[in-house]
């Protein structure tokens, strides 16, 4: 008997989802530019494919928090995330392939049920939470941007990279451009 916990997602139109998702067995999975950039990607072609507006991001080395807006009224979590998820997974294993690492393609290959599934994320939905007003808004931001001040990481929270940090301060370059936040 399976003691899964279930996580009810609630797709309500106008609301913001403050995401956190991690990687397999909360490994540095996105320690690498490389790795990051496959999360840019992936980012960049769901905002244009969901119809998300990205307000916030940071890449850290083992999970990822993301302030989206789905622009359309109906829409499914499960659907937006696995367009963000399954890009990174799939570079992420071809990657593997190419080079030969048999090592790391062992690691993140795990069995479920009679099916053997390589696993660069945890499975789920990871963490969703609803937002609705400016304040909850503006702080889920803040919090978001310092996550690599909090880890030591840097000093400041434009000072790294793979944050939106630096686009809502007004400077460039950015690795993605946000869109604008309905915080006013």
């Amino acid at each position: 008997m399976s003691h899964r916990k279930k996580r009810r997602a609630i797709n309500e139109p106008g609301h913001a989802h403050f995401l956190t998702f991690s990687c397999w067995k909360r490994w540095p999975l996105l320690n690498r530019d490389r790795s990051r950039q496959w999360v840019i990607d992936a980012l960049n072609q769901a905002r244009l494919e969901q119809q998300m507006a990205i307000w916030a991001y940071v890449i850290m080395p083992e999970h990822l928090h993301l302030l989206i807006a789905p622009q359309p009224r109906e829409y499914e979590m499960r659907v937006l995330l696995a367009a963000v998820k399954s890009p990174v997974s799939r570079k992420a294993k071809a990657f593997l392939v190419e080079t030969g690492n048999t090592e790391w393609l062992t690691r993140l290959t795990t069995h479920h049920g009679d099916r053997t599934v390589f696993r660069f994320w945890q499975p789920g939905g990871g963490y969703d939470e609803n937002l609705w007003n400016a304040r909850p808004i503006r702080e889920v931001i803040d919090y978001i941007h310092a996550n690599p001040v909090r880890r030591g990481l840097v000093e400041r929270p434009t000072d790294w990279k793979w944050s939106s940090a630096r686009a809502h301060a007004g400077l460039s370059p950015v690795v993605l451009e946000v869109d604008q936040a309905m915080i006013e």
